[in-house]
């Protein structure tokens, strides 16, 4: 079984707001053991609507829409189910009631312009709406000798997702078209290769129509590997996930700081936490970025005891009081001096970025000074979340050893 997800608005295809319900939607669907093979994004026009209706109901057997069911006249969602399908609107007077106790309810008298929210294809049933004035479509078609079954809900996501809970939901797992599999997603996540590296080393593991589907996604550097499988439930997708997620680990090694939901500073705060250590920070190119993502992890913020921010060489050098102008060294005095006025088990450090875009990092213990050096390119935004990155993988990786 295939679902497609449209939604619908001016607001979403102009760039204006990100579309927040299709990614609900498919984690809800996925939980159904549905995938998800298309999301399509409509602008509010009336033609284009229909044609994206019609596309869908053809290769999809479930289609979920969302938005374009409000009262004016950019909410097309209606018309457009009535002209794609040949389905006459209707009033459903259960539905009109419902709406003008909503407004009686505020003390004030519905518009007429809102007797369109009770208008519905004929033949479909009504998705009540608990929270508003907008209540939701729920029709099956017979087409191209298949049976489909379209979904329309407000875009507003308070009353999209509890109409999905309270009703949508249970349709779309009731139905006899419904597969009893779960869809089950298992992730590793990965730091300090590049993503055409790792791959190189996982040759059989990413190929197209592998069972279980391992996926390779990359954000801020951080690789995220994610194993697909499905099955009648948790145990089973579990049981068939299992000796892929274990091979993966295998070969990759210390590459792999965690699993689904993790950021490298929770691996390193479980790993401070377990050795009952603490860590302070002096920054420079990451501007306080580690510090902050080590003060918002609920896994680190015990563990973190301060830090200092030094915006250039000179400030960072004054701060270590190291006289060198390597900055290599400045930067190791800079994570045992971090270290020293914090009384924490280890000091970070990491220096500025010069011209060439090199910048150097250190970790100091009671062992000693560790540091490396890297080389960056292109807007802050962007090296800054993968330097921080690269300090706590030094961290992670001196603890480990």
């Amino acid at each position: 079984m295939r679902a497609e997800i449209v939604a619908i608005g001016d607001e979403l295809t102009s760039g204006q707001r990100l579309d927040t319900n299709s990614q609900w939607l498919s984690q809800e669907l996925g939980n159904l053991g549905i995938a998800v093979g298309f999301h399509t994004t409509a602008a509010d026009e009336l033609d284009s609507l229909v044609d994206c209706l019609k596309i869908a109901a053809d290769r999809a057997d479930i289609v979920v829409v969302s938005g374009g069911l409000g009262p004016t006249a950019d909410d097309l969602t209606r018309e457009a189910f009535s002209l794609a399908f040949d389905r006459p609107l209707e009033l459903d007077p259960e539905s009109l009631a419902h709406i003008e106790r909503r407004f009686a309810s505020r003390g004030v008298t519905m518009p007429e312009r809102n007797r369109v929210q009770a208008m519905f294809p004929a033949g479909c049933q009504v998705v009540p709406n608990p929270n508003g004035t907008a209540p939701g479509i729920d029709l099956t078609l017979e087409r191209n000798g298949r049976t489909v079954r379209l979904f329309a809900l407000p875009g507003v996501p308070i009353e999209l997702k509890e109409m999905w809970t309270q009703t949508v939901k249970g349709a779309i797992g009731g139905t006899s078209a419904a597969p009893a599999n779960l869809i089950r997603h298992y992730e590793l996540k990965c730091f300090g290769v590049g993503e055409s590296r790792l791959e190189e080393m996982l040759p059989d593991m990413i190929r197209r129509g592998r069972e279980p589907q391992v996926g390779i996604t990359v954000h801020q550097a951080t690789i995220t590997l994610r194993v697909t499988t499905n099955g009648k439930d948790d145990v089973e997708c579990l049981a068939q996930a299992q000796p892929t997620l274990d091979e993966i680990r295998t070969i990759l090694g210390p590459l792999v700081f965690g699993e689904t939901g993790d950021e490298l500073q929770d691996a390193v705060g479980r790993m401070l936490t377990a050795a009952g250590q603490t860590v302070a920070c002096c920054e420079s190119a990451t501007a306080g970025l580690i510090a902050l993502s080590l003060t918002e992890s609920p896994a680190a913020n015990a563990s973190f005891a301060g830090g200092r921010i030094t915006p250039s060489l000179q400030a960072l050098s004054v701060y270590a009081g190291e006289a060198s102008v390597g900055e290599t060294a400045v930067v190791e005095q800079a994570a045992s001096k971090v270290r020293e006025e914090f009384g924490t088990d280890y000091g970070l450090a990491i220096g500025p970025i010069d011209e060439s875009g090199a910048y150097s990092f250190a970790v100091a213990d009671a062992k000693g000074v560790v540091s490396e050096s890297s080389q960056t390119l292109g807007h802050p935004e962007i090296h800054r979340p993968r330097a921080a990155k690269q300090v706590l993988d030094l961290l992670r990786r001196r603890m480990m050893s």
